[in-house]
């Protein structure tokens, strides 16, 4: 779901750079057919491609919702309600460090070989956390998924930046999010239905059967149109200060995370020692000025952090509370977020129509205020006089936001990248989304913790495990996080472009 700018040359460059057109580089990936200028995403042109990348699009799609659904019950049997933060945060961290690698690596040798690792990558760690005996060893698996994961979404978006003109990218953007409509609401039923009757295990090693049918489409589309270095970088050796700050910030991630579910005294020494690698990381990272909102890129930038990780934070604990607070079976549960799937599908699709281009950084305000809202409202079924339903229609326009923020950040991003800098500025907008998630499912996953949540137990078995507090206490800040989101959303123009330090 989860590009921006900074240029890959391991030298800073403070100067700013206007936006605009850039000349051809001297050394590009292996020519293509020249489409016609009417050609679609699905014209004869790009058919191909298009058919193939968004079915790797696809099996992220099933892998987030079948998962999803089936974690509840997957922490509950494994004793680690306690540490159920760490199983998506996990995700998330590792795959920081990723990001930045498959920036550098596509950028120098093309991205069909981060693609490849990744989805390798992707299928490990399901059937790790598929054979699990234990929580730690289920949020190992979730860590190795994040590590192909990261690999995957930056691959994508430089594909998506070499290979088709930029009239055409908010249409591709538009079917990625297209994507999720199908296992939005088929993933929850299946994976609850699979996991009522022959346990959560099979969801998670089912699903890489799927890396079959996207290899097959996507790789020999991909060598032939967006293969190999560009501007000659395929010589270069990899810029080993952003491979240690990636490391960097990777690790302090983790230990924040880990600081921020062991409520004790002793953990301030792993939270100073994370905030300590986690802060240079960042400010070597992302573009000069994103903490701070500057206009242009950096606040692209950040917005696509804020989005996100609002969004994921909040969406991460929607089935645990219907389960654990209202009694829901987890197919009941998973199938509340099912809608969400088609409406930020919709949000996404309004934004490619070419005529609300001059409108899309009003319509991303509105997107952020929806956000916001879905999220506020999502505790309010905490009350038993409100329907449970309510968080289906509340995350159905929380969705929608999603889809128009989302995918136009995506678009402004690529907009503002040369096609040399694709792999680099990809990592950094996906560092941003995927920072944000872990740091504020950290945040959440403390609260949630230090007001009782880890001993919560199913509703209709036992009513002395309701603790909403702890639920409300993850919601209501993250409500607060889109809000600023929304602040953010004024700030994205630029006549410059910002290089990061």
């Amino acid at each position: 779901m989860a590009a921006l700018e900074s240029r890959d040359t391991g030298v800073a460059d403070d100067s700013p750079t206007p936006v605009g057109p850039t000349p051809p580089p001297s050394s590009s990936p292996p020519p293509s057919p020249s489409p016609s200028s009417g050609d679609t995403v699905l014209g004869r042109s790009y058919r191909s491609l298009s058919i193939g990348i968004v079915s790797v699009v696809l099996l992220i799609a099933f892998e987030a919702t079948a998962v999803g659904t089936a974690m509840p019950v997957a922490a509950r049997e494994l004793d680690g309600v306690s540490a159920y933060a760490f199983a998506f945060s996990g995700y998330f961290t590792t795959s920081l460090f990723a990001m930045v690698l498959a920036g550098q690596w596509s950028d120098r040798r093309g991205p069909l070989g981060p693609l490849t690792s990744g989805i390798a990558a992707f299928a490990a760690g399901l059937l790790l956390s598929g054979t699990a005996g234990t929580m730690g060893q289920f949020v190992l698996g979730r860590a190795v998924q994040g590590l192909g994961g990261g690999l995957v979404i930056v691959a994508l978006y430089v594909v998506v930046g070499r290979a088709y003109p930029e009239r055409l990218r908010p249409a591709i953007m538009a079917a990625f999010a297209a994507c999720w409509v199908v296992p939005s609401v088929v993933g929850p039923l299946a994976a609850g239905a699979v996991t009522e009757h022959l346990g959560w295990r099979w969801v998670f090693v089912g699903i890489p059967v799927l890396v079959v049918l996207p290899l097959a489409l996507a790789l020999p589309q991909i060598r032939r149109r967006a293969g190999g270095p560009v501007d000659g970088a395929g010589g270069a050796a990899p810029d080993r200060r952003r491979i240690r700050l990636a490391l960097g910030i990777s690790l302090g991630a983790g230990l924040l995370q880990y600081a921020a579910q062991d409520l004790r005294p002793l953990s301030l020494l792993p939270a100073v020692a994370g905030a300590a690698l986690l802060v240079p990381a960042v400010l070597g990272l992302l573009p000069r000025g994103t903490c701070r909102a500057a206009r242009g890129l950096p606040s692209v930038v950040l917005l696509r952090g804020l989005a996100a990780g609002s969004f994921v934070a909040a969406e991460s604990f929607v089935p645990l509370m219907l389960v654990t607070q209202r009694g829901l079976s987890p197919t009941l549960a998973g199938f509340s977020l099912a809608a969400g799937g088609a409406t930020w599908a919709l949000g996404s699709w309004v934004q490619s129509r070419p005529r609300v281009e001059p409108y899309r950084e009003r319509l991303m305000t509105v997107g952020m205020v929806l956000v916001a809202a879905a999220i506020a409202a999502a505790p309010s079924v905490l009350i038993d006089a409100v329907p449970a339903r309510t968080v289906a229609v509340a995350w159905g326009f929380g969705c929608f936001g999603m889809g128009l923020v989302i995918s136009s950040s995506s678009v402004l991003l690529l907009q503002l990248s040369a096609p040399e800098e694709a792999g680099s500025n990809s990592a950094a907008l996906q560092i941003s989304d995927a920072l944000s998630n872990v740091l504020l499912l950290a945040a959440g996953g403390a609260a949630f913790a230090a007001l009782g949540g880890g001993t919560v137990t199913h509703a209709a078995a036992d009513a002395s495990g309701s603790h909403p507090a702890a639920f409300a206490a993850v919601f209501l800040p993250m409500a607060a996080v889109a809000l600023a989101g929304a602040w953010v959303t004024t700030r994205l123009r630029s006549r410059e472009r910002v290089v990061p330090e």
